[in-house]
């Protein structure tokens, strides 16, 4: 959800300018990336409706746009660099590489790359190679400090003990993601960087990359980055790729709307009013601005969540709203037969349902007592709702409601009458009458649900209750 909360900033920010939204696959990992996970990138990016103007599908004038199809950019960069004196060779072992970084700690210095291969000599460079070692490319920082100016967090200078000299080529010649982001940023002409906050250390490397690639002529610029605040999750811990309630899948599985979820999303670190926090997407895009962006942490909250995806479902036509619900309307979400579904019923039923459910999953158990034989069997509901003196209290309703007009008033009207002469207002009366028609004690409007599902199959349903009281 961070990363689709990126994607989302960077859309409106490109959007809100009438600027180019650029979408770049990031796939150099050849362990971690897949065709399935490229294909369900991009058909994320679709559902939230975050269309891109140069990128997969599209294309554009600095194709191809997946870093994995890019190599020989980044090799023939890396080499340049190289020449220039920008980076070199570094043969180290891991297992020198901690000794010296446990050493520096223990003397209090700071434990990053030392620089020891930085001015190696021809001979002991020959030396190392004699050895059969490996070298992985590293770019040689400048010894100064370097600042910037962050478009969420202001000015930020970094000092060159905080910088050392980083990798940007593996032993194995495959380019690191801090060579392939700059040189792509720079060859796709970027302006702009919206990013996560974890990113923010690398920045200051990044920078002095692009200006050698200035140097080089490879980039016109470096551009301006905003690195956007971290979502929280649980325990106002990070929340990370592996929590479930990261996972968009999960969101859509559930019925959310994409319109909802953008709505909640761009609340993560920014909004739009102080006192609203319902809008659409074109809303979105008029009103944002980097510069409004809150640089401390975002916390996820589920339930105000499910609260702005519920206002958007209210705001729907019935008609669209009926449309939407068609997928938790069937297999494998539906307990009940496919033959059994009336449509007719479920457009008579959707109205009162549009008010009520948070997601569009919630249907299914809302709409079920409609197109089950029986209702569910709800055993917490039912002994919730069936206690002493329930069943004279049936056989009074069942009586009124079998002379009672059948119609919504008629039967609300018939269930009080009912409850009046055992005693009872409405809202005990009729939780009896609920569970033995729906078999839960929380539902749809009751009499609209009664006058929906008929006289036959209601009377039905609180004769078996009262079977089962007797029994």
């Amino acid at each position: 959800m961070g990363l689709v909360r990126t994607a989302l900033f960077n859309w409106a920010f490109a959007r809100h300018h009438q600027g180019t939204l650029v979408f770049r696959i990031e796939d150099t990992d050849a362990a971690r990336d897949s065709e399935e996970s490229y294909e369900q990138l991009l058909d994320s990016m679709r559902w939230l409706g975050l269309d891109w103007d140069e990128g997969p599908e599209i294309g554009g004038p600095h194709a191809p746009y997946r870093q994995s199809q890019r190599m020989d950019l980044y090799k023939d960069v890396a080499g340049k660099l190289l020449a220039a004196g920008h980076a070199y060779h570094c043969y180290c072992t891991t297992e020198e590489l901690d000794a010296r970084r446990d050493a520096a700690r223990a003397a209090g210095r700071p434990s990053g790359y030392d620089g020891h291969c930085r001015d190696l000599t021809a001979e002991r460079t020959a030396a190392y190679e004699a050895e059969g070692r490996t070298s992985i490319v590293r770019f040689r920082m400048p010894d100064e400090a370097i600042t910037f100016t962050d478009l969420v967090r202001g000015d930020i200078t970094v000092q060159p003990e905080n910088t050392p000299d980083y990798g940007i080529v593996r032993a194995n010649g495959a380019p690191l993601y801090t060579l392939v982001n700059p040189v792509d940023d720079a060859l796709m002409e970027i302006t702009h960087v919206l990013r996560g906050e974890d990113l923010l250390s690398s920045t200051p490397r990044q920078i002095a990359l692009y200006r050698a690639l200035i140097e080089l002529g490879v980039a016109k610029d470096t551009p301006a980055f905003g690195h956007l605040p971290y979502v929280m999750g649980e325990g106002n811990k990070k929340l990370s790729k592996r929590d479930p309630q990261a996972s968009l899948n999960l969101y859509r599985e559930r019925g959310f709307l994409a319109e909802g979820l953008v709505n909640y999303l761009s609340l993560l670190g920014w909004s739009i009013a102080e006192d609203r926090d319902i809008f659409n997407r074109d809303e979105l895009v008029a009103a944002f601005d980097i510069a409004d962006v809150n640089a401390n942490p975002a916390r996820f909250d589920l339930k105000k969540a499910e609260h702005v995806n519920a206002e958007h479902l209210r705001m729907l036509d019935v008609k669209t709203f009926t449309e939407a619900c068609g997928p938790w309307l069937k297999a494998p979400f539906a307990p009940w037969a496919p033959e059994a579904f009336d449509a007719a019923q479920f457009a008579e039923i959707a109205p009162h349902a549009q008010t009520r459910v948070t997601v569009l999953s919630d249907i299914t158990a809302n709409v079920d007592f409609l197109f089950l034989d029986e209702p569910v069997e709800d055993e917490a509901s039912w002994a919730k709702a069936m206690k002493a003196g329930s069943d004279a209290l049936l056989v009074t309703a069942r009586a009124k409601l079998l002379a009672a007009e059948w119609n919504a008033e008629a039967l609300k009207a018939a269930v009080l009458a009912a409850g009046e002469e055992h005693g009872l207002k409405l809202g005990k009366a009729q939780a009896p009458v609920r569970v033995a028609v729906t078999g839960r004690t929380v539902g749809l409007p009751l009499f609209e649900s009664l006058e929906i599902l008929g006289r036959e199959k209601t009377i039905a349903r609180v004769d078996a209750a009262l079977a089962k009281l007797a029994a």
